[in-house]
């Protein structure tokens, strides 16, 4: 059980409800992970047992990304049914309150009952943030990887584009099982993905798809990073995407460099 937050009865969920959308901010640094598992301190059970506390009922939340230790989000939707009374401006300050520093709900909206902010969202967008320097940067250590070699940006940005589209990306993900025990598919549309030079040590990866398997972002970012440190060519990459072997995959970057950063629906 989490001392922070022990475990409290509630009443059950009140007949009358409504559907609430809130877009979530975290620092990922603290939490092992978004989902809730016992023992640990999880961004989903802060954000439960709070609301509860608040509420006074018990609450259900989905959220539109489940993000890794230590992974954060600006742009993280979560949806959760509410009494029909309830005042969500109110809900919003209470929770802030009670949630900070690490995490913080930016809005909150009213939403059609049949609403989910997992199977309503169209796309997910990730960024990835490597500080290209020899210099360590203590102000940064939570938030980007540093690699300490120097980075040829446009050898990233062109092997990048070998996996635009729809593939199996095997090579890049983590295999997951459902409760049947059948192998996930890891067959995925890639929208977008863009390396952007922020400054001169800063490097951001803007990737968008249609949904994403685990490590996936990771893992391609690690791959982009062979390519800018010339382990790796444009050829090099289309192999391992084709070869669907996770076994031919790059090292898997970090994940305190990772930032769920909009969903859209």
């Amino acid at each position: 059980m989490n001392q922070l937050f022990p475990e409290t009865s509630f009443a059950e969920v009140p007949a009358a409800l409504k559907r609430i959308k809130f877009i979530l901010a975290y620092d990922g640094t603290p939490f092992s992970g978004f989902v809730e598992n016992r023992g640990v301190t999880t961004v989903a059970g802060v954000l439960r047992k709070n609301m509860e506390q608040v509420l006074g009922h018990q609450v259900r939340l989905v959220c539109a990304g489940r993000t890794d230790r230590g992974v954060h989000a600006w742009g993280q939707v979560v949806s959760c049914d509410v009494r029909a009374g309830t005042d969500i401006e109110a809900l919003q300050k209470s929770m802030n309150m009670m949630c900070r520093p690490h995490l913080a709900l930016r809005d909150v909206t009213t939403m059609p009952a049949e609403f989910s902010a997992r199977f309503d969202a169209t796309s997910r967008t990730y960024q990835y943030r490597i500080l290209n320097t020899a210099i360590p940067n203590p102000f940064l250590t939570n938030t980007t990887w540093r690699v300490s070699r120097p980075l040829d940006f446009r050898a990233m940005q062109g092997a990048v584009t070998a996996l635009l589209g729809e593939h199996d990306f095997t090579s890049f993900c983590r295999k997951q099982e459902n409760v049947s025990g059948e192998i996930k598919t890891r067959v995925r549309n890639l929208l977008r993905a863009e390396w952007k030079a922020e400054s001169s040590e800063m490097l951001v990866f803007e990737v968008q798809a249609t949904a994403f398997c685990q490590q996936m972002v990771r893992s391609i970012v690690g791959t982009m990073a062979d390519v800018g440190l010339g382990r790796m060519n444009v050829a090099d990459v289309k192999v391992m995407l084709e070869s669907q072997d996770r076994r031919e995959s790059a090292h898997v970057a970090p994940p305190q460099g990772l930032t769920l950063w909009a969903v859209g629906y």
